[in-house]
């Protein structure tokens, strides 16, 4: 029955528990979640305790993004009904979405005891031993999913992505494929975008496919808040502030602090207030702190739900939101997409188009440079090009230099280094940087130690390519001020494609040790090559990797060289890292866009 009829047959046979029951159904089914709630709440006093009422209460509450009622619901259903394996299933994922990882392993555990051949709950437990670091147990959990269900995409991308977090790459190339095979045949595959970005030999075109993809199924569903009665002129006034809001998940002790803290101190308050809607965890870090300092009006949504936060955003009179997180850990795009400001921009936390949906694309704009988008056809949003698309702190934190001994390193060999994350570590780069290592006989190659599996499995590859273990060198993960100090007895930071060191390549430069890249066709391809051609060095940028081999080889053999390019570097990093200078073309680009609002 639709709505107006079970409305009519309650008033008739008002204590049946079922008619509300089926009531609820049907506004959870037209995303009305007050009215659902309140239907099952009937239901439920007319039926006590009731397994399933109390299940789709905590739906309900799920669907509202209210997780800590919702995990109560499911709680009160296990109570009564302990072998309720969708309970479980339930409670595991709103457990994730607290942050409780630990937890919902418990109920995805519990889930499967009672319903053990679910693909979905296989996958989902895998996500969550993959936020507790338990890499190997959540690849395990990924391939028990497809065995019960090859066409479970989404596990297939999670199965991926972790290999490459562990540098396993055991067919790895015939999985890639497989899922760019589904990319081209199945329009409603869910491939998170995010990880096809470091995939080898994905193409630009796939991207924005997989980023609509996922933006349709995501986001496609959502009807935009209701229209301020506010108009806005078209011109700014020249007494009225273009209110500007930064969006993002990572507002605390992330890399993004380092590139847009200073940033936000240096924005004109004579024509711009800022803002800053966060809604990801508070660390309590001074990183936070100092950000929170930096703005006008910093708001903390974390609590709210979607529709809040953007009904937030609206009263505040925002006309321009920035994301700054995109499709990465603790993304909430779908405030955007619910066009609380006249005009949305995509920018820095994801380097790639978030896509476009059936009714137009998911954001107005996206900030880049020359360097980063050659191509505009590449990205379903409009491109505002900057002189260089990364901003910089002046400044970074940073202790006394360790000394080589203390770090494990030779006195006399010469250092390469990456400390990027392990999942941008190809095995085709790993072999270049074999072969580079075998051509400078006196050389190490220092890498960031992120997780056993894969140190484990890059000094097993190294030992295949006939390279001694004891010239791989893991550096554990340190504080920022340690991390950097320790870059002084690097000689030269080596590169990883087709996903750059973004804000480690920052690091790296920062400190004088120069970066040399193999620039690609795709977004996260190019950023390195970006803030390279920023600082006019562009003989550090390939565009092959036999070509890449070769010039690391010659700037480890020929010192005098490379002494000449750390010079250069040292005399121009006032060009890259200078945040006052960074913001005069980024407000020019806010005001282009804003008095383009109709």
């Amino acid at each position: 029955m639709q709505i107006q009829q079970l409305l009519q047959a309650i008033k008739q046979t008002p204590n049946d528990p079922g008619l509300y029951y089926e009531l609820g159904g049907q506004y959870l089914a037209h995303n009305d979640t007050e009215a659902a709630l309140q239907a099952y709440k009937q239901a439920l006093k007319l039926a006590p305790n009731h397994p399933q009422i109390l299940l789709q209460l905590g739906n309900t509450e799920t669907a509202a993004q209210r997780f800590t009622q919702a995990a109560d619901y499911f709680m009160q259903c296990i109570h009564i009904q302990v072998d309720n394996a969708a309970a479980h299933y339930n409670l595991g994922n709103a457990y994730i979405a607290l942050g409780q990882a630990k937890n919902a392993v418990k109920h995805f555990r519990l889930s499967l005891q009672y319903q053990p051949h679910d693909a979905d709950a296989y996958n989902n437990l895998g996500n969550a031993l993959r936020d507790l670091g338990q890499l190997d147990e959540a690849i395990d959990c990924y391939k028990q999913a497809l065995a019960i269900q090859p066409t479970l995409h989404h596990a297939l991308t999670h199965l991926i992505h972790q290999k490459q977090h562990t540098c396993d790459w055991h067919g790895l190339n015939e999985e890639i494929a497989q899922l760019r095979n589904v990319l081209k045949r199945d329009p409603n595959a869910q491939i998170a975008p995010f990880a096809l970005l470091a995939m080898p030999d994905t193409t630009a075109q796939e991207q924005l496919q997989c980023a609509s993809q996922w933006a349709q199924q995501q986001f496609g569903h959502l009807q935009a808040v209701p229209k301020s009665t506010a108009s806005h002129s078209g011109i700014k006034p020249s007494n009225t502030k273009i209110k500007v809001a930064y969006l993002s998940a990572d507002f605390r002790l992330h890399p993004l602090a380092f590139l847009i803290t200073e940033l936000l101190a240096s924005h004109d308050r004579t024509q711009f207030e800022i803002y800053a809607y966060s809604y990801g965890p508070d660390d309590n870090s001074a990183e936070r702190q100092q950000i929170a300092a930096n703005v006008d009006h910093f708001v903390d949504i974390r609590q709210w739900s979607d529709p809040q936060a953007a009904a937030k955003i609206q009263a505040d009179g925002i006309d321009i939101l920035v994301d700054l997180t995109g499709y990465t850990k603790h993304s909430r795009t779908s405030i955007v997409t619910l066009k609380p400001a006249p005009i949305s921009i995509n920018w820095l936390g994801y380097p790639g188009t978030m896509g476009k949906l059936k009714q137009g694309s998911v954001f107005d704009y996206i900030l880049v440079d020359k360097t980063i988008a050659p191509d505009a056809g590449q990205f379903a949003e409009q491109c505002l090009y900057l002189p260089c698309y990364q901003p910089n702190n002046a400044q970074r934190p940073l202790l006394d230099t360790p000394s080589k001994a203390a770090l494990g390193l030779p006195e006399d060999a010469f250092v390469f280094c990456s400390f990027n994350q392990t999942f941008k570590i190809t095995e085709a780069i790993f072999a270049t940087w074999m072969q580079l290592l075998k051509q400078v006989p006196n050389s190490v190659l220092w890498l960031l130690e992120c997780n056993p599996w894969a140190k484990a499995n890059l000094l097993s590859y190294a030992k295949q390519a006939d390279v001694s273990e004891h010239r791989i060198i893991f550096a554990p993960r340190v504080p920022i001020e340690a991390h950097l100090a320790r870059h002084t007895h690097a000689d030269l930071f080596l590169d990883t494609l087709p996903y750059n060191a973004h804000t480690t390549a920052s690091d790296a430069l920062w400190m004088d040790v120069p970066v040399l890249t193999c620039m690609g066709e795709t977004f996260p391809s190019r950023v390195a090559a970006s803030l390279l051609n920023r600082l006019e060095l562009d003989s550090l940028i390939t565009h092959n990797l036999d070509t890449y081999v070769a010039r690391a080889e010659l700037l480890a053999k020929d010192r005098t060289l490379l002494n000449n390019i750390k010079t250069q570097l040292q005399s121009r990093k006032s060009q890259l890292f200078n945040p006052k200078g960074f913001v005069q073309g980024l407000e020019t680009a806010y005001i282009h866009v804003y008095n383009k609002i109709p």
